[in-house]
């Protein structure tokens, strides 16, 4: 997928953008976003959360919509990870959230732009259970969320749910906020003396990037032990899964999703190979 900016927008109002939350620490996020192929800036957005910035605009030529590209991609960082991918997007007629974690389906919910709610209150309440957050406070507060409220439009629908992810550590930094276009929300990263650059720039450091994801937590901390029976297992699961996903991808020219399927290629077939390349101890 291209990452190259496209001279020309045919979009008219506000443009289109994307945010995507990861639950680590930027070490942690910084070798799984490198297989993605993508190019973004990194930065930290508080304690224990770090938001990755995309440089690339594949919804404005890509003749994908932003939520959809962004599933792909929050999909793929977070298959197999031990930490979940929020994903905030916006365009001129909508807004919404999707959160992946690990295998489990994904769940969003998506405001018109006039602040109208066009979600399931089921998916709020799922969003909430996976994020840790209180049953009674938070939930009351992503409830009213759900609710009709003329005076909310979609960027303050959106400002209102990290509003209440602050609770569990999120704090954006300054620029960083939903309805801004994406060249704003670069030069808000590119300012942050803590911001680097992730891209991808070939298939040799693919390989680093995923041995790196490896030793840094993803396979090595997370359950089951590798190299042990049910590691194999899940590795095989993750090629058997990754297969026909990317094939699906390739099939609807859908960038993220190619992402998803072959990250989950590239994990399992590491795990496969993990007896070889690091024996246990």
């Amino acid at each position: 997928m291209s990452t190259d900016k496209s001279p020309a927008r045919p979009q008219a109002g506000p443009a289109p953008g994307a945010l995507l939350l990861c639950r680590a620490e930027p070490d942690s996020v910084a070798p799984a976003a490198h297989l993605l192929r993508e190019h973004m800036l990194l930065v930290r957005a508080g304690e224990e959360w770090s938001v990755l910035v995309p440089e690339g605009t594949p919804w404005w030529h890509g003749g994908e919509p932003v939520d959809r590209v962004l599933t792909g991609w929050a999909t793929a960082l977070a298959v197999g990870a031990p930490w979940p991918v929020l994903a905030l997007w916006w365009d001129v007629d909508r807004a919404g959230y999707i959160l992946a974690s690990g295998f489990r389906r994904p769940v969003g919910y998506v405001w018109l732009a006039n602040g109208t709610p066009a979600g399931e209150d089921e998916a709020m309440r799922t969003f909430a259970a996976r994020l840790g957050l209180d049953p009674l406070l938070d939930r009351q507060s992503l409830d009213r969320l759900t609710q009709p409220d003329a005076a909310a439009d979609a960027r303050t629908r959106l400002r209102g749910l990290l509003a209440v992810l602050t609770r569990v550590g999120v704090s954006l930094p300054a620029g960083l906020a939903p309805g801004e276009g994406a060249d704003h929300l670069l030069d808000a990263a590119r300012a942050r003396p803590d911001a680097r650059r992730v891209e991808w720039s070939g298939r040799r450091e693919t390989g680093r990037a995923a041995r790196a994801a490896v030793d840094r937590g993803r396979l090595a901390s997370w359950p089951p032990r590798p190299g042990g029976p049910w590691a194999r297992a899940l590795s095989l699961a993750q090629v058997a899964v990754g297969l026909p996903l990317t094939a699906w991808g390739l099939r609807r020219h859908s960038g993220g999703w190619i992402a998803a399927g072959a990250l989950l290629l590239v994990h399992g077939a590491l795990g496969l190979a993990y007896d070889l390349v690091r024996p246990l101890d």
